[in-house]
Parts: C-alpha cells; structure tokens; sequence
C-alpha cells in the first residue's frame, strides 16, 4: 500500500533493486549477443525534434507520441523509437566509418499506450542494426542475431518461433490489384492487424479498398507466394545450421511505414504475448531522413523488455537461468565485516579500505550493533563471507555463508587472501 501521496505515473515504472537487477540481467545478455556478432554499441538523444518521427512513421506512432513544446518554443518529442534517430545519426556520420555499418543500441523508448500485459508507457529496448548492406546475407545476419539473443537467455526452439514475410509481396499484390502507393499504407495496416481485428471489421476495412477478407487469406496460406529473398535467406540461415527456427508467414508486415522488404517477429510459442522482438528493412529510411543527401539500405531489429521478462518468467528453465545469474550477481557486497569487540572499531575501518581499495566489494554496520544482528544482516546482503574482527586481532574469523564453514585466518595478507578466495567460486573455500 502507498504511503506517499505521489505514485509513479501510469505506464511508469520503479525499478528495486531486484527489478533493477533482472534489468542489468536483459541488458548484459543483449550486449554481449551483440558483440558476439560483431556489433558495436552508439546511443542517440531521449529528446528529439518531433518531425523526425512525422517524418514517414504513419499509422499508430504519431498518435502515440509524449510531445510537448519546450522553453525554447521548439516542438520536441520523447522518442518512442531509435529507428528514426539512427538514420538521422547515419546521414550524419557515415562517411566516418567503414560500411557495413553493424550498430546496436539499448535504451529507453517512450509510447503513450494503454499500459496492459507486456506493455508500458516507458520501455527499455535493444536494438541491432546493419546499415550499408543491401544484400539478403545482412538479414539472415539479424535473424541470426535474434536467434542466439533467445538461445542466449535459455530458450529452447520450442519455446519460440520466428516468423518472416516480405512487405514487398504485399506491394506486388496491391499494385496487381489497382492500388497505388497512398491505399498500399492503409492496406498494409489493415493486414498487420489481422490477428487483432474481428472479421466483420476485417471485411469492412478491405472492402472499402475493393478487396475481400477470403482473397487475403488465400494469399497468406499459398505456400509458393513466398519471396525470393526469403528463400535465400533461409538457404543461408540453414547453413549456419539455423534454417528450422523460422518459418514464412505473409501476416507478419509490421505497423510502421517505413519498412520495405523482409520483415519479421518473433513469437512465444503459444503466442500467448505479444511479439518478443520485430524489424526488417528500410531501405529508404536515411534518404527520406536526410531529405535525398544520403542514401543507405538498412535493416535492424528491436526487442522490448516488457515482453521478454515476462516470457522468462513464464518458462521454468530460462527463469532457472536468471535466477543463478541474480543470485551470482545481485549480492549487495562480496564481503560483509563484523567488528565483535567495541576496541577494534578502527582496525575494521582500517580493514574495510584496504579490501575497497583492491577492488572487493565491501559492507559492514554503520553504528555499534550486537553481533547476532550483524551476522542477520550479513546473510540479508547475500554477502558471500563474513569477516569477523575481535579481540584476538590481528586474527580474524572468515565464514563462508552458503556452506556454514569457516577458517582462521590473519589481518596480514587478508587482502590477498580474500581476492583469491572470490575469484575460485567452485574451488575449495577453505585451506
């Protein structure tokens, strides 16, 4: 219940220090998956210039923006995305690097939604991009990536499965049917909710553009109209010996306006969320961006970590996987000293400095406390060692928490002592 006359507003959210440390769990996962695959990490502004995201977003996006006009008069936006920044920040910059470019990105996004199950209004996201390479071989290079993110967090080919269309086939079969490029937008949104919408709205939407729900649906469940390009994607994911995670599937177009080609997400294999992670290409994202001046193919991927936390939790061994990783690392200090004699108060300030000095992680009782209640909040820390100084020092106690042992052990080279000691978690603790 809370006690504050002020909550965090809707949407928001608090991070404790567990949430905080689930948080560090996704980031760290997604860095290192990144940079496995060779990409290199760049950031972009929380605050953007509103037109950039008007700029060839459409559908849902430019409702859903938190803009505001700031004390300079200046129409300003939180971004919702980090698409639009990129290209911004490419045109900018690309000369300066080698292409292709193999960028990727973790930040906070912000979408004035309605907060629901697995979204909010404020969002951490990851996201991987290649820009520079207009070759089918960067897709499969994404896919890849979003393939070994989830293998990378536990999750097994059954736990989910990875769905890949081609906006491009749409477009073919618009045009064929009489559409042009402005009633292409508005028919692509219609199919990108074909999950969501009921039929008698499905039916009503497309009919006003001359076409029918069964049509549709035929087209999506013709195996033959998959693309090309999807076909060499899969014959080079299938060489890396990851062809069986994905699957063709015509439905899957994705909402914003600026994709152009090969598009995907990536589902739980109930699907009972929403999608895990999305993208594609975008091929004209950094010329419209850059008004013509630089024109770069791209294609990137972004994954939300409302969604992704939520499908851990619910799969017992990718949550088995998080918690070890918390329980290595959520611990509030790898040693916590006990002073047991009122005498030795400045040999354990002495003490703590050195050992915070070589880098060990360190905690102890601010103010004189009995010593049963120093040792309760040595095992609430999740501290890994006690270090006990009394009267007999310079000889100290050392237990060893998780095990109940313990070793005695000298002031004289416990800095030395104790580094070797957390950095053998799975050797003998005592000597």
């Amino acid at each position: 219940m809370a006690v504050s006359s002020f909550q965090s507003l809707p949407g928001f959210r608090d991070f404790l220090p567990r949430d905080f440390a689930v948080r560090q769990y996704l980031h760290e996962t997604w860095r290192a998956t990144a940079r496995r695959h060779g990409f290199v990490e760049y950031e972009t502004p929380l605050l953007e210039d509103t037109g950039l995201y008007l700029k060839k977003s459409a559908g849902e996006l430019s409702t859903q923006l938190f803009r505001f006009q700031d004390q300079g008069g200046r129409d300003v936006t939180l971004r919702p995305e980090v698409t639009a920044s990129l290209a911004r920040l490419a045109a900018d910059h690309q000369r300066d690097f080698p292409k292709p470019l193999k960028w990727f990105e973790i930040g906070q996004c912000f979408r004035y939604e309605k907060p629901q199950k697995g979204r909010g209004r404020e969002f951490f996201q990851f996201n991987v991009d290649i820009l520079g390479e207009s070759a089918v071989e960067a897709d499969a290079e994404l896919l890849a990536v979003a393939i070994d993110t989830m293998r990378a967090f536990g999750f097994t080919k059954d736990d989910y499965q990875l769905r890949v269309s081609d906006r491009q086939a749409w477009a073919d079969f618009a045009h064929q049917r009489g559409l042009d490029d402005a009633k292409l937008a508005e028919f692509l949104q219609i199919v990108d909710k074909l999950e969501r919408d009921t039929s008698e709205v499905l039916e009503q939407k497309l009919a006003a553009l001359g076409l029918n729900l069964a049509e549709v649906r035929d087209f999506i469940a013709h195996p033959g109209n998959a693309s090309e390009k999807f076909r060499s994607l899969q014959a080079n994911l299938s060489a890396r010996g990851l062809g069986d995670f994905v699957r063709w599937d015509l439905s899957i177009v994705r909402g914003l306006a600026y994709y152009t080609g090969l598009v995907f997400e990536v589902f739980d294999a109930r699907a009972s969320l929403r999608a895990v992670a999305g993208g594609g290409r975008y091929d004209g994202l950094v010329a419209t961006i850059s008004d013509g001046k630089v024109d770069l193919p791209a294609t990137g991927f972004a994954m939300g970590d409302y969604v992704i936390r939520h499908l851990i939790e619910q799969t017992p061994h990718a949550l088995m996987q998080m918690e070890v990783w918390l329980q290595r690392n959520q611990a509030g200090c790898d040693i916590y000293v006990i002073c047991d004699h009122e005498d030795r108060r400045e040999q354990v300030l002495r003490l703590i400095t050195e050992l915070r000095e070589a880098g060990i992680s360190v905690d102890f009782p601010l103010t004189p406390t009995k010593f049963n209640k120093q040792m309760q909040r040595a095992e609430q820390t999740g501290a890994r060692f006690a270090l006990i100084v009394g009267q007999d020092f310079p000889q100290l106690k050392l237990k060893i928490l998780a095990s109940r042992s313990e070793a005695t052990l000298t002031a004289e080279g416990i800095v030395e002592e104790m580094i070797e000691r957390i950095h053998r978690p799975d050797g003998p603790l005592l000597a």
